[in-house]
Order: C-alpha cells, then structure tokens, then sequence
C-alpha cells in the first residue's frame, strides 16, 4: 500500500526525515558528469581504499561522515566505507542507507554522482523532486522519491542537503519489511544527522514566557495559516498554562458545505490518543491493587495468547501498551473485517499474530496489543461482563467521570447526533471531500487503541491532571503520582530523543521534555502534547486529511512561542502540505480512472482470502468497483515498471490501498503492509 488509510507511525517518522516529498518531476535524464567535478570527486576518493572496510557495531555508536558531518550508527549494523560513501546495513543485509559526502554545482548533479557511487546500474524512474525548508544547519534541502513496483517490495529515496561548501545525499534503499521493523533504529540515524560543528538550538534551563493574548494570537494564526495550506476544514485547540486554560475555541467548519463552526464543544475522534486513556484505567487499577505493572497477563485473562508461546510468557501488563514486545503492525486483518467481530474475536486474532523482533529489542507499534491491554483491565474492574462492555464501563467510572470528561465517549451513535465534526480526505485530484466514515467503525472491536471521540475541553481536564500529577483541580489526589508517572518510563527507544512508554511519547529533542501522543484516523488527526517542567500543555483536533502535518507540527511552534525558538514551524508546514498534494499529482499521472477495461476484465468476481475476508468486483458504466463488505471503493488502474498491473483504492479515506494482479494458473491479488503479504484467491 502505498499511501496507509491508517496513517502509521512509520509515515510521521519519514515526513520528519524527508520532510520535502511530494514534488512532481519528469524521469531523470541518463546521469551527467561533469568532468571537473568528476576530477575532484577522484581527488575525495583517492584518500581512502576502493576496498569496502567494514565494522559491526555492538552499540548505537556516534560516527561522522567523511567531511565530519555527525551521526548515529545502530547497534547491530555494519558500517563500511566506500570513497566518500558511509554505508549502513541492518542485519538482514538486503537494505542499505548510504551517507555520501559530495562535491557539485547543483543539487540534481550531487544526486547523480551519489547515485553513480552507491549503484550505478539503478533503473528506478524518478517519481517526485521536492524542496525542504533549511534546518537544522543545512541549507538546499530537497529530495528525490523513485517509484518502485510493488512487487519489490523497497522503498527508495535520497535526500539531498548542504553545509560548509559540501553536499550531503542520503541514499535510502530499504526492503519494506525491514523499514518496518527497523523504523527505530532509522530515526537514529537522522537524529543527530548534522552539519560539522553545527548545535542544534535548545530550551534546556530557558523559562517559557506567559501564553498572552500576543502570543496566543501567534498560535491561533499558525493553525488559521496551516489549515489554508493543508486545507483541513477545521480544527479545534486548547492551551493551558500553570493550571489554567487560556484558550479553548474552534476554526473552520464542522462539515465542508454546511455553516456550523467548530468550537471548543466539537467532538472529534481522537484515535490513538485513547491509548494514554486506556494506560490510564491500569494506572487506577494498580493503585487498586487489582493489578501491577509487572503481572503477567495470563494471570488475569487466562485466554490471552499471542501466535509466539515464548512471548505470551513473557508479556506482563505494561507490555501490552509499550509497544516493545516485538509484534509489528498488523492492522489489516481489523480493517478490512470488522463488521459483527467481537473484542473477543480480536483478541483471538493476536494468538495468530508473531513477533519479528526481540522482546523489547525495538520499538513496533500494535493496535491490536493495546486493544487487549483495555480488555484486560476491564475484565480486572467488571468479570461479570463482556469484555467490551467492561471495557466501557471501567472507562467511565475511573477515567471519564472522575475527570468531568463529560463528553467522552465510545458511543459513535451517541457522537454523531451533536456538535461533531465529520472526517474529510483527499480525492484522488487533491480536493477536499467526504471522508469515508464507514472505515471509522473498524477500531470498535480494538478500541481501546483507538475509538474514543472527545472535545478541547475534557482533553484539556485530561492534560491537566497530567500537569499536576495525577491531581484534580481542588487538590484532591486521583490517581497517585507513582502509578500516573511510570506511564512514561521509557519502555523503549524511538530514535536518540524519543522514548515510548505506555501509550506514552517523551521527546527531549530541543532539551525540555515533551510528553505527546499523535492520534490518526481516517478524516481525523489529533495531538496533545504537556511540558511538564513548565506546566504548558495543549491539545489539537482536525478533521481533514493532511491534518497529520498540522498537528505534528504545532509541537515544534508551540516551543517556539514559548521559548523565543528560531522560526521554523511555519515553512516547515508550507513545505510539508505542498508536497503532499504535489505528491498526489505526481502520483494521479500513473494511475488510469476509471481503470483499463481491459485489465479490469481478466479479474475474477470474487476473491477470498482467509484473515481478510473477501473482494466482490462489479463493473458499472465502465468504473471498476472492489466491495469488501463493510466499504466499497472505485479502483484506479496502474502499470507498474516492472510490468505488473495493479488496482487502487480511490475513495477518500481509504485512497491508497493497492492489489497487485498475480501470475499462475489460479487469478490473485496481493496485498502487503509493511511486514506482511495476503493473497486473494479467485473464489
């Protein structure tokens, strides 16, 4: 899939580094070389032996390029050095990231002569060229994204940047599984990537300035800006500062086409942001002593099982919302059959799921985990009921009520009677439109992950509580400092400067920590994020697509305002929302709509398969449509550059999904996330 319907965190990760994806560009021309630039580049080269020197290293392990350009190397990879190329593989040796250190007149040259260095022989047609903001003491940032068949299953990209007279390109050339799993271990690289004797700017020790009217309008006119650039129809935010609230309001309109305005009431689904609500209730739980961070979970729900015997073993409570336990990703099996699956259904789906990493090697992120970590403390609070039910009813007698969240809910039917903003996404030319809600149903049967709605205004009672550590306003003590606090203890690195805890982010990257989580839903995107050295915390809500840009960049200019920081937040959100519809042009010329008859009629009118149910195909008035029961989309079609045909989800909300036609004697569709492949067969 090549745009996720359920942004991942791997998506975030990769805006971060190669924040300028999304320009389109015409297929490169066969590679020039400049001759007197080809006599330096032997000149660099010659310094060094034309034999590869490999090192493995046992550590993360700080290394310079070969102009002195910093870094981190991961443990467990192997760096060697090839002329002005470092090279890292991870251990499964079929991915590679090289760092190539280059002189050039232009950054398009810099590019092909890296490329002529780390593999000479690459035939990957250029997809999209796009310009970056200059940051962190680089300057002409800009990337080149390749397009690659499916089939291959790599993700490619070099990353080009400038400092001290020298040009940096970053070749990214990575199997998608590897990518995946390894996605940590990839921030870590890009941490610390910095120009020679360049310090990145940080507020460690600085004193926030008071969020006055001044600089409250700052913040209000990021989001105003941000949301013409990303074309978000609304959003909803919320500042409080040592202990009160100093905005609470809403911008845009609830739904594209009606007049009704978000406010500070407006309900919006906050998706991943339940998580740090769920790790909540077990916090409440521990100082019940019903439970403790360390009991093993088999211990309280003899049923759970996961599809490893020896990881089932070891998981215990905190585990099941750390993200540390070594299961990757698998959220297709729950998004393309929801319709009638119980929690019980989806906790039986874990005993199928394996890990592909370590126990706490490195960081994976699992809805369905912390799915079965809700159900579990709603079986620990409520025996006597269903799992879901438990679920709901310890989420509002411990979490909901206590904290006057009174409009946070679970009920979706109860949600979308009142003042609620309706999800919105990219169609398949970049306008904005209609998302398809329907998807927003799946993350009912793992909701403890995932499928709460709420408003600015119990998100702010929530983050309060958090500032004043596990205190309500009055004084009174909720839930105890030590339970509420161990939800932060990293469980697991992401990177130099991220750690995850229990549904939980903490980022020092500019020397105050961050405590954040992101939450991302079809049509719906959502932050909060508290300093709790400063007693600074907020919360954003959007209902559109790119809200994702949005959000994540409000942390960097909420700093910013704070701290007097260097202005970066606003050309970083212009940059990144260009290049997403940029991008989706780029990505429009490949696709054919409606698809190439001639292809959509060699498919067969039904495919199965086993974890993802099955595909009904229809032609009408010449549009191909793939059913899969709980939603239905128009299919674009594609040629590949290997040959292969595939078919793409169009509608908004769920555009991006990809089948790719398989060969035999028996018709199939292929599908893939990052780490796994499902093959649908002719029924």
């Amino acid at each position: 899939m090549k745009r996720a319907v359920f942004i991942t965190t791997a998506f975030f990760v990769l805006t971060r580094l190669f924040s300028g994806c999304g320009t389109p560009a015409p297929p490169p021309a066969t590679p020039e070389v400049v001759p007197e630039e080809a006599t330096h580049h032997a000149d660099v080269e010659s310094k060094f032996s034309q034999e590869p020197v490999g090192e493995q290293l046992t550590a993360d392990t700080p290394k310079t390029t070969i102009e002195g350009n910093a870094f981190i190397a991961p443990k467990g990879w192997r760096m060697m050095i090839r002329g002005p190329a470092t090279m890292l593989t991870p251990p499964e040796g079929d991915s590679t990231i090289a760092l190539i250190d280059l002189h050039a007149t232009t950054a398009k040259k810099a590019v092909e002569k890296a490329w002529k260095i780390y593999k000479p022989d690459a035939k990957w047609p250029l997809l999209t060229v796009n310009k970056a903001p200059d940051s962190d003491g680089w300057e002409d940032r800009s990337s080149y994204t390749y397009q690659t068949s499916p089939n291959e299953k790599r993700y490619v990209i070099a990353d080009i940047q400038r400092a001290n007279d020298v040009w940096t390109v970053v070749i990214v050339d990575m199997a998608s599984a590897v990518l995946g799993k390894r996605l940590a271990q990839v921030v870590l690289i890009f941490d610390d990537l910095l120009p020679k004797g360049y310090t990145r700017e940080s507020f460690a020790g600085k004193k926030p300035h008071p969020l006055d009217k001044a600089r409250i309008a700052k913040l209000t006119e990021f989001i105003e800006t941000g949301m013409k650039e990303t074309r978000v129809p609304g959003v909803a935010l919320g500042l409080i500062q040592d202990g009160k609230v100093v905005f609470a309001g809403g911008f845009g309109v609830r739904e594209l086409g009606k007049k009704k305005k978000v406010n500070a009431n407006t309900l919006f689904m906050i998706a991943s942001n339940t998580k740090a609500l769920t790790s909540l209730l077990l916090a409440k739980l521990v100082d019940e002593k019903k439970l403790t961070w360390e009991t093993p979970v088999t211990r309280l729900l003899p049923s759970f099982k996961l599809g490893d015997a020896d990881t089932t073993s070891q998981v215990k409570v905190k585990h099941l919302v750390c993200a540390c336990t070594g299961l990757p990703r698998q959220d297709y099996e729950w998004i393309f059959q929801y319709e009638g699956v119980t929690p019980e259904d989806a906790l039986a789906t874990l005993a199928t799921m394996q890990p592909t990493s370590g126990f706490g090697e490195m960081f994976q992120y699992s809805n369905p985990m912390v799915g079965a970590g809700g159900f579990v403390g709603g079986h620990v609070a409520f025996s006597k009921l269903d799992l879901g039910a438990a679920y709901d009813k310890a989420m509002q007698t411990r979490v909901f009520d206590p904290l006057k969240m009174r409009s946070t809910t679970f009920n979706y039917a109860k949600a979308l009677r009142g003042n609620v903003a309706i999800p919105h996404a990219s169609d398949i030319d970049g306008n904005q439109a209609h998302a398809e809600m329907a998807i927003n149903y799946a993350v009912i049967p793992v909701r403890p992950a995932g499928a709460a709605w709420s408003n600015v205004r119990d998100m702010l009672a929530y983050i309060a509580m958090e500032l004043a550590e596990g205190s309500t306003p009055g004084g009174k003590q909720y839930v105890s400092k030590e339970a509420l606090l161990a939800r932060r203890t990293p469980q697991v690195t992401i990177g130099k400067y991220e750690t995850y805890g229990m549904g939980l982010m903490v980022n020092t990257t500019y020397g105050t920590p961050v405590v954040h989580h992101g939450g991302d839903l079809p049509g719906f995107h959502s932050d909060m994020m508290w300093l709790p050295e400063h007693g600074v915390g907020a919360v954003v809500l959007t209902n559109g697509d790119p809200g994702w840009l949005l959000r994540t960049l409000f942390r960097r200019k909420l700093l910013e305002v704070l701290f007097d920081g260097r202005a970066e937040a606003d050309k970083k959100l212009a940059a990144w929302a260009k290049n997403y519809y940029d991008r989706l042009v780029s990505e429009r010329k490949l696709l054919t709509l409606p698809a190439d008859s001639s292809e959509a009629e060699k498919l067969a009118p039904r495919y199965t398969n086993d974890a993802l149910g099955e595909i009904a195909i229809s032609r009408n008035d010449g549009k191909t449509i793939f059913d899969f029961g709980e939603w239905k989309s128009e299919m674009a079609s594609r040629k590949n550059p290997d040959g292969t045909i595939s078919f793409h989800t169009t509608k908004p909300g769920v555009l991006g999904f990809e089948f790719v036609v398989g060969s035999g004697d028996k018709r199939i569709l292929i599908t893939r996330d990052a780490q796994h492949e499902y093959i649908f067969s002719e029924d």
